[in-house]
């Protein structure tokens, strides 16, 4: 590069491939996750009825496979399929993101059209899938792998699992063990999708940008973001908890809110807007 070029490049940063990524991140103060809960909530409270049916509707999902698993006795497969809720948590609420987006812009709200608003990013969405579904995988075979290294001479039920790890030192490593590896995948997987996936919703961004951006988010506003994290663990959890029917309403909140995180930590300006129609 010769000398006119790079002094042009460092007068306008936006003509470099960083430079709109690096002008769009924004500080938050460290409450800032609570005031996303209450926007979040408020958009909750005006679609009151859709969000439930939406949140109700994969809580069902995850009831019904829970149940199918410990029918064909696949109990020890229970446990990562509730961290594989919150791993693909993002890639759930993608039709949330959409609902508080038309209620945001003032465009017109129909469940469909919500549902369906990826197909204009349709591409890098479905990467940002595919990315969290492996995620999800990882952590399932891990969790197998654990089990069977834990407990290699016993079935793999339900009653057995929670005999043997409440009250031996065997089950108390394969807690540690299991939970130390899906926190380390959970980690990852919010710093990687902690706003990418609603700015590939809102923006024609390719996953890779989005990823970045997210990244660098995380990076600048560390204590609201753990802050954050903290958050949707323990809203998730309530969820599960409540054999996932408290999905129903929390799985939308955390929805709605992680909208106005994206909306509130990214200037996302230098990308064009994806169609509300």
């Amino acid at each position: 590069m010769d000398l006119e070029s790079r002094s042009l490049s460092e007068a306008n940063p936006q003509a470099s491939p960083i430079g709109p990524i690096a002008g769009s991140i924004q500080t938050v103060k460290v409450d800032a996750p609570f005031v996303w809960l209450a926007k979040g909530w408020i958009d909750f409270s005006q679609k009151p009825l859709l969000s439930i049916l939406y949140g109700l509707f994969f809580s069902l999902i995850g009831l019904g496979l829970a149940v199918g698993l410990h029918l064909a006795n696949l109990d020890y497969l229970i446990y990562p399929l509730t961290a594989a809720v919150i791993l693909g948590g993002p890639i759930l609420t993608l039709g949330i993101y959409a609902i508080s987006r038309r209620l945001e812009y003032g465009g017109e709200l129909k469940i469909g059209k919500c549902l369906t608003a990826w197909r204009h990013n349709r591409f890098h969405v479905l990467t940002a899938g595919f990315v969290f579904m492996l995620f999800a995988l990882v952590w399932s075979r891990a969790a197998v792998l654990t089990f069977v290294i834990s407990f290699p001479y016993i079935g793999m039920n339900l009653d057995v699992f929670f005999e043997k790890e409440l009250f031996t030192m065997d089950g108390l490593i394969f807690i540690i063990v299991g939970t130390s590896i899906g926190a380390f995948l959970a980690t990852i997987a919010f710093i990687v999708g902690v706003v990418s996936l609603p700015m590939l919703l809102d923006r024609k961004v390719d996953f890779l940008t989005a990823a970045i951006v997210s990244f660098l988010v995380v990076k600048r506003n560390k204590a609201a973001m753990f802050t954050w994290a903290a958050l949707i663990v323990m809203f998730i959890g309530v969820g599960l908890a409540t054999a996932y029917i408290g999905l129903a309403v929390t799985l939308p909140l955390i929805g709605y809110a992680s909208w106005h995180a994206y909306r509130e930590c990214v200037d996302a300006s230098a990308w064009p807007q994806t169609p509300l129609e």
